[in-house]
């Protein structure tokens, strides 16, 4: 059997990507006693599991040709890959937090794993053919780069 990369295993890592990022934030909210940065990091946990909502429906959007790719990969090796990266791309290639970080250092930690899905993001748009959902995976990155933006913009109000 003839098995192309399917462009809604693109989602559903896009998916799991962003359930880590959403775990990371909650998590690092935890870590500090401060109501304004306990709520800043809850609200980008907000925004991660957001995002898992609109790549949730990007991949519900999917027409039936959209689905699948063409392409021969009868041992489905090419999918099993990319589905066996996802553990170790943007937020799930992070050490746990210890404890100790300080907001600056999160919030870094969080631009660097936004910069990581966003290369993860791009290698995969190389392989979804552009009649057969490569706008979308350009939708995946778009928002990924307001992620850091906005990163950004908290990271230079730290002071730290």
């Amino acid at each position: 059997m003839d098995n192309g990369f399917n462009a809604r295993e693109v989602f559903e890592m896009a998916v799991g990507i962003e359930k880590q990022g959403e775990l990371f934030y909650a998590g690092a909210s935890e870590l500090f006693d401060d109501p304004t940065v306990r709520r800043m990091l809850a609200d980008l946990a907000s925004m991660e599991a957001e995002h898992e909502k609109i790549f949730l429906t990007m991949m519900e959007e999917l027409t039936g040709n959209e689905q699948y790719s063409i392409g021969h990969d009868p041992d489905d090796l090419a999918v099993s890959y990319l589905q066996a990266m996802t553990s170790d791309v943007a937020f799930g290639a992070m050490d746990p937090l210890s404890g100790e970080e300080s907001l600056s250092d999160v919030l870094r930690m969080g631009i660097e794993a936004e910069k990581d899905s966003i290369v993860f993001y791009t290698g995969l748009r190389g392989i979804v053919p552009e009649a057969l959902g490569r706008e979308k995976i350009d939708r995946i990155i778009e928002e990924e780069m307001r992620h850091i933006v906005m990163l950004s913009e908290k990271l230079s109000l730290c002071g730290e």
